[in-house]
């Protein structure tokens, strides 16, 4: 039976020879001796790295928001110099949001029900009063609307 420091030399050696390695670049094994050697330090080195990550991206996001409001400065001055609306970029109202996919265009109806129902005879599966008529036998052209 094996005993758990067999385990953790194989561990750290694995760790040594592969993922350091080729992480940093490291070639000399001696060069890993100041690298973790327990789980809890190791555990301590990611959450500091983590940290670190964590600061970079919020100056990140602060450079980002730096840039962004002068580049709407630059913009509004543009815009007045020029004498722009939102209308002449093609932008939609503040009230009305929507973008063009977002807008459902309605067909006209071709069809109409004797009961006042009606159908544009367009994508998707046909109304059941259409395909009833249909199987009793009429024909489509009873139910246009003209």
């Amino acid at each position: 039976m094996l005993r758990d420091g067999f385990f953790q030399r194989r561990i750290r050696r694995v760790l040594r020879q592969y993922e350091v390695e080729l992480e940093f670049g490291l070639s000399n094994l001696e060069e890993l001796a100041p690298m973790a050697s327990t789980l809890a330090d190791i555990n301590s080195q990611i959450k500091k790295h983590d940290e670190q990550i964590a600061q970079l991206r919020k100056q990140a996001e602060d450079l980002r928001n730096q840039e962004r409001a002068g580049v709407i400065e630059e913009l509004r001055k543009k815009i007045a110099e020029y004498g722009l609306s939102a209308a002449d970029l093609k932008l939609a109202s503040r009230g009305g949001r929507k973008s063009v996919a977002a807008v459902a265009v309605k067909s006209a109806a071709k069809y109409r029900s004797p009961n006042g129902e009606t159908w544009s005879g367009g994508r998707g599966r046909k109304p059941r009063w259409i395909t009833e008529a249909l199987a009793a036998g009429k024909p489509l052209s009873d139910f246009e609307i003209r």
